[in-house]
């Protein structure tokens, strides 16, 4: 049976706390462990969806470990043939049964971590549950993160393509896949127990899902120690 979610209020940037360090991200499907860090560290953020929606991207891909290595999650969506979709445009499709494939890419790869069935009834609903836009996806599951690691962060979603302003951190195009973490200065992931570290190493900047599967509510301490 399906859980309803509650979703993350939406606020406008005039309710942000004036003079507050602020931080502009993209939304992304089951962050990196440096996009919670970020939230961590500013606590007031805006969440870009008026942006062009770009493929091979933490907007709709996350990265778990797997028995041999990295392994790649994405959830596949649909623009109903925009050529430019923005990222708000953009639909959640249930093509290839997905969310049954992700929840069992996520229980096999964490059954035997610590703490996944301390949280598996928290992450299950998102996968029984239908979500019309992917930042509605997106936010849902950040909401229930931020309540999980007791983060109380000032989110903010842009109505419209957001110019960075003074005081507020562009970190739109630096947190990618394909952009070695190492050129955020801010950013120096803190190494903790993974399930297959011992045949892997361990592996930086997963999603934060392995990071809660693994230390549970150290999650908090380990985003604290990776602030340079």
């Amino acid at each position: 049976m399906s859980t309803n979610i509650e979703q993350p209020t939406p606020h406008t940037a005039a309710e942000g706390q004036e003079g507050a360090a602020t931080c502009l991200l993209s939304s992304a499907y089951f962050p990196p462990v440096q996009w919670m860090q970020k939230l961590h560290r500013y606590g007031h953020a805006i969440v870009e969806r008026c942006d062009n929606f770009t493929k091979q991207t933490y907007r709709n891909r996350c990265i778990i470990e797997g028995p041999d290595g990295p392994l790649t999650l994405t959830v596949p969506v649909e623009h109903g043939g925009v050529a430019k979709p923005t990222t708000g445009e953009v639909r959640v499709s249930e093509h290839g049964n997905w969310r049954h494939l992700h929840w069992n890419a996520l229980v096999s790869a964490y059954e035997k971590s610590p703490y996944f069935f301390y949280y598996a009834d928290e992450f299950r609903p998102f996968y029984e549950q239908r979500f019309d836009r992917l930042v509605e996806l997106n936010g849902a599951i950040v909401a229930k993160v931020c309540e999980l690691l007791d983060l109380r962060p000032k989110i903010i979603l842009a109505e419209n393509y957001h110019q960075s302003a003074d005081g507020e951190q562009d970190l739109r195009e630096l947190i990618r896949p394909k952009t070695d973490f190492r050129f955020d200065v801010d950013f120096t992931p803190s190494e903790y127990y993974q399930v297959f570290r011992q045949k892997l190493g361990f592996l930086p900047n997963l999603s934060i899902a392995d990071l809660l599967f693994n230390m549970g509510p150290e999650s908090r301490l380990i985003l604290k120690r990776s602030i340079v």
